[in-house]
């Protein structure tokens, strides 16, 4: 069949028909009708297989021993097109037929290959369901509705606990110094059925202004927080405090190549509480350094919550974890202060702000404190108008143990927490914002799929999440998990795991 399917291509292509044809015309066609030569190919593989009789007796996990043979056909719908298999079934009264064959292929429970699986998910991760069904029927000519896509998505996903916990930490001896570790959290608006209990009864004491949308102000009470983690390593990058004030708005000079981020691995999670994504984390950093031979960095932005958590972590696991506030996030403390004695567009404001970030870079956060605040007692300023710089005071003095920059940047550690909020953008902002909302399944799905495109993990994940499905679609099924062979073949080559 296959061979006839070729010679048709390259008939017509030699035909008049096909000489006049644009090289776009040319693609499209070429593209469609090699689709369906590979089908064919596909095809005719399966049935050179012959329907797999067993090479042996048939006992199944449930003890019964499977002595009544028929044969079956069921469909698949790969990325070429849909095929048929013929294979011996092998029942008993009562009970679910085995298929050996079906394990020869590790054909998957449901109609759909795992190489559509696979497609459905890389592009889930990156586009919208909606545009997800378009991909895949340009892709396979095979057109499924939404939910086939959103459960696909999900089943594809299922492995990703067990695929990190299994991992065997990569080689990093050429590695970073510093194994830094960092959360941050961000809002998604979910289904009102999949809200947090709190936020769902406060959004259900509010009407909505629109019928099919919620207006500005109105997603505060329909989200719920994802907590996005990262863990990666890096080499040391020594500055001193002038300059780093240096590289910052308005001066912003050019500044040594810093060391590249390595082994960064990002992730989200709308399920799991702020507590065990951290505790992941915790987890993903000793398998990296289980000897804690490396320097440990926290980068935080001043939650309090995450500040808390790392405190506790840190000594449950007995690590050294020098805890980093962000750098920007004093800044933004000091800028909004500033606007209490400068006007908002004077070069002044700014000289006020690089002046006392720089004596925050020399470890004098709590002089700069008490001067801001004479400095607004002197100005006799209003309560409301001095509020900012008590404010940015406040901060300062509360949080003098984790912005002792002076220290960090002679030692060459991160004081920004880039990193992860570039994750938080895209993981979460760059895809679910495009939805207006959310179900909890399909979120945590997605997230998933984007953290392994963005960490490098997607092929290795595939591999192992393949094997996993052999696991439970076939070894599962069989007495003491002895997959019975083809007679004539010998079993796939898939890694048995636990």
């Amino acid at each position: 069949m296959a061979q006839a399917e070729f010679a048709q291509i390259i008939e017509f292509l030699r035909s008049r028909q096909g000489r006049e044809l644009s090289h776009t015309e040319l693609e499209s066609t070429l593209t469609e009708r090699c689709r369906e030569l590979m089908r064919v190919l596909f095809q005719a593989q399966v049935d050179s297989r012959g329907p797999g009789p067993a090479a042996q007796r048939v006992r199944a996990a449930d003890g019964v021993e499977r002595t009544e043979q028929r044969l079956h056909e069921r469909g698949l719908s790969t990325v070429f097109g849909e095929v048929r298999i013929k294979r011996l079934g092998y029942g008993a009264a009562g009970v679910d037929s085995l298929h050996p064959l079906d394990a020869q292929l590790n054909l998957p429970a449901g109609e759909y290959s795992l190489g559509v699986r696979r497609l459905a998910a890389e592009q889930a991760a990156q586009v919208s369901f909606e545009a997800t069904v378009e991909a895949v029927a340009r892709h396979t000519g095979k057109t499924m509705g939404k939910r086939q896509v959103e459960d696909l998505v999900q089943r594809a996903a299922v492995d990703f606990d067990g695929f990190y916990a299994q991992r065997e930490p990569e080689a990093q001896q050429a590695s970073g110094s510093i194994l830094a570790l960092s959360a941050d959290g961000k809002g998604v608006v979910m289904l009102p059925r999949d809200l947090r209990e709190p936020t769902r009864r406060a959004a259900q004491g509010k009407a909505n202004k629109l019928a099919k949308r919620l207006s500005k102000g109105e997603k505060r009470n329909r989200k719920r927080m994802a907590t996005v983690a990262a863990v990666y390593t890096v080499a040391p990058y020594v500055r001193t405090p002038e300059q780093v004030v240096r590289s910052l708005a308005p001066w912003r000079e050019p500044a040594a190549p810093r060391p590249p981020v390595e082994h960064k691995r990002v992730w989200a999670s709308v399920q799991k509480d702020p507590e065990a994504v951290l505790e992941e984390a915790f987890r993903e950093a000793l398998r990296r350094d289980p000897k804690g031979q490396k320097n440990w960095v926290g980068l935080v932005d001043g939650n309090q919550t995450q500040l808390d958590l790392l405190k506790k972590l840190s000594r449950k696991h007995q690590v050294k974890l020098t805890v980093v506030l962000d750098l920007m996030h004093v800044s933004e403390y000091l800028w909004s202060a500033s606007v209490a004695f400068h006007d908002e567009a004077s070069p002044q404001r700014e000289q006020w702000v690089g002046e006392r970030l720089h004596n925050v870079l020399l470890g004098k956060a709590a002089q700069v404190a008490a001067g801001m605040r004479r400095s607004a007692t002197l100005r006799a300023l209003s309560g409301a108008q001095r509020k900012p710089v008590d404010v940015a005071a406040g901060y300062l003095l509360n949080y003098t143990q984790y912005i002792r920059y002076h220290e960090y940047l002679a030692a060459g550690l991160p004081i920004g927490t880039g990193v992860i909020e570039g994750a938080c953008r895209h993981l979460v902002c760059d895809r679910m914002d495009r939805a207006a909302r959310w179900s909890l399944t399909g979120t945590q799905a997605v997230l998933r799929l984007r953290a392994l495109q963005s960490s490098g993990d997607l092929t290795a994940y595939w591999d192992y999440h393949v094997a996993q499905q052999y696991q439970r679609n076939h070894v599962a099924r069989y007495a003491d998990g002895n997959v019975v062979p083809v007679k004539g073949r010998t079993p796939p080559a898939l890694r048995r795991v636990k």
